[in-house]
């Protein structure tokens, strides 16, 4: 329940600080600060995610006392990655004193200075996700978000340039891990060198392929931001940056919370039951995946009227609801991709398929800029994006559900879960065109008590009986 308590709390606080963010800064600064802001994604998904993957994957309270060499070779490599970054940020800061904040080279500077803030808080945030340690975790986000909150929005109000907003939300992802570093300590054991070399390889033929495709996702978003800059400029961009965060987040948030306790769930299964058993367990997860995030999507369809009436900036209304519509069906299927798909690749360790999945996003997106921002513009541009994302997940979907070790899904409960859905959306269609106060105080209780009450009288993937388990008091133990 940490875990869960810890998304609630980063979500919420991200998405007010992003609300911050763009409104301080203003639609052309804040689309220069969202391309940089996702070009220190990318930076850190190339160096780092691989050995955020393979924590995940590979430590657990178990490995942490009996395979100390796990944590030694993640360390290590995480050290010299880490300084070479911070030797980069240095270097362009260097160059850039003739030039003041708003030079490109300050601007690449703080864009490294949040690659590396956000490579080392997500390693120990892994870390701790591995070792089920809730209140760890909970600390880590709670600390992070706070800092955040203050560093970030400070440097808005106080040095508004994308530069020195950017070096805050670096520092604030690792000012945390350093309030927190006697918790995040394994046990004292010797170094044994002469394992690193194969540990290494062992995270690297598990985790490139992944880093591979991810990092492909964000150059996919990096060029759309780019190319919507180039076609409109940097005020447009600024618009489609926001809409693409905020709609990207409410896929997002609620699916990297599943997936840290479900993909945990299924390496467990593995450890101490088989292959199959891990297989099956994620095969229901992706069920469960399903059930939880489809009414996200269709419950973020509903509200965005509202939501853009009452707290988007008002420089932003208008673009903001309409790209919003054009990326949903997109990042609903890359959420879908990455955390109910994917880890039937990872629990197996054969990582290649998603990156020619990856290749077949970027194609169709490059197809799509091509054809599409002539007669729609920035529009068009979103277009793109969906058709790339889509056309990425129906081809890994039809990999990993076809051939002699296809996966076998409970469909009858995505079926279900896909039905009460659309019951929940016609049911609160009528109500989109309210006023937004008025609007979302029926709709948020009505989508979630219409779609709750389906869930409970049919027990779509089986979250009912979930619920109950946890309800249910843990029998006594007898005393010896």
């Amino acid at each position: 329940m940490a875990v869960i308590a810890a998304f609630v709390i980063n979500a919420g606080l991200n998405f007010v600080l992003g609300l911050l963010i763009a409104k301080l800064l203003g639609p052309a600064d804040f689309g220069r600060f969202a391309l940089a802001t996702t070009g220190a994604i990318v930076l850190n998904t190339v160096l780092f995610e691989w050995l955020r993957l393979s924590a995940t994957r590979f430590y657990s309270g178990r490995v942490r006392h009996d395979e100390p060499w796990i944590r030694h070779g993640l360390d290590r490599a995480y050290c010299r990655l880490g300084l070479l970054l911070a030797a980069a940020a240095a270097l362009c800061g260097a160059l850039g004193l003739g030039e003041g904040a708003d030079g490109r080279e300050a601007v690449l500077a703080g864009t490294a200075l949040a690659a590396l803030g956000i490579g080392v808080f997500d390693y120990h945030a892994a870390l701790a996700r591995a070792r089920f340690d809730g209140r760890l975790y909970l600390g880590l986000v709670v600390v992070k978000n706070v800092l955040a909150l203050v560093l970030m929005a400070g440097a808005a109000w106080f040095l508004p340039q994308p530069a020195w907003v950017l070096a805050a939300a670096g520092l604030s992802q690792i000012l945390p891990v350093l309030v927190l570093r006697g918790p995040l300590r394994d046990p004292a054991s010797a170094f044994e060198r002469g394992r690193l070399s194969t540990t290494w390889g062992v995270f690297a033929r598990y985790g490139l392929p992944l880093i591979a495709a991810n990092t492909a996702y964000q150059v996919l978003s990096f060029v759309n931001r780019g190319a919507v800059a180039a076609h409109a400029g940097f005020t447009e961009s600024g618009y489609f940056a926001l809409a693409a965060d905020v709609t990207s987040r409410s896929m997002t948030t609620l699916g990297m919370a599943l997936d840290i306790l479900l993909f945990q769930i299924a390496v467990h299964a593995e450890e101490h039951r088989g292959r199959a058993a891990a297989e099956a367990q994620v095969a229901r997860n992706a069920a469960t995946v399903f059930a939880l995030l489809a009414p996200c999507a269709v419950g973020f369809w509903a509200v965005l009227p509202a939501l853009q009436g009452l707290v988007v900036p008002e420089a932003y209304r208008g673009p903001f609801e309409t790209y919003s519509l054009a990326l949903l069906p997109g990042l609903f299927c890359l959420a879908m991709m990455i955390y109910a798909v994917n880890p039937a690749f990872q629990i197996r360790r054969r990582t290649l398929p998603v990156i020619a999945a990856a290749c077949v996003g970027l194609g169709l997106n490059g197809l799509g800029l091509v054809v599409l921002p002539g007669p729609f513009g920035g529009l068009g541009v979103a277009l793109a994006q969906t058709l790339g994302l889509a056309g990425a997940c129906l081809w890994l979907g039809w990999r990993v559900l076809t051939g002699p070790e296809r996966l076998v899904l409970p469909w009858g409960q995505i079926g279900a879960a896909a039905l009460a859905c659309a019951a929940m959306g016609l049911a609160l269609a009528p109500f989109r065109d309210l006023s937004p106060i008025t609007a979302l105080a029926i709709l948020v209780p009505v989508g979630m008590g219409l779609y709750g009450a389906l869930v409970w009288a049919f027990d779509i993937a089986g979250l009912r009986g979930q619920v109950m388990a946890q309800l249910r008091p843990a029998p006594a133990v007898a005393a010896e």
